[in-house]
């Protein structure tokens, strides 16, 4: 059965970084492309960055653009998510998705939990 496991998440001050890695089992990330998603009460999930399958395109959501960076690690098995300048508006739960099957941008057959990010001043 194929999960992804989110880790990396806590609590951390406005301006501060956190570095988020999602890890799978019984599924290889090289063969797929990948996102982060992030959740946060009251508001829809938000696609906030993707990576193609051999890293070269990298897109962002415009929130977060300039200050999160998506990268993979093919050698671990997995997926990062290095996130900088934190406000208290990128408060939520973190999740990780795999394996593109449809045109939505969350047409993805694979879901982590999630990893809860809490930023305050």
């Amino acid at each position: 059965q194929v999960q992804l496991v989110e880790s990396g998440g806590g609590s951390v001050q406005t301006g501060g970084s956190l570095r988020l890695s999602c890890t799978a089992s019984e599924f290889d990330l090289t063969r797929e492309p990948m996102a982060w998603f992030r959740q946060a009460p009251g508001k829809e999930r938000e696609k906030v960055a993707s990576i193609t399958i051999d890293g070269a395109i990298k897109n962002y959501a415009n929130t977060v653009r300039g200050r999160f960076t998506i990268s993979r690690d093919d050698a671990k098995n997995t997926l990062f998510l290095q996130m900088g300048t934190l406000k208290a508006e990128d408060t939520g739960t973190y999740i990780c998705a795999a394996k593109i099957f449809g045109p939505r941008p969350d047409d993805y057959s694979y879901w982590g939990r999630g990893t809860q990010v809490t930023v305050s001043s």
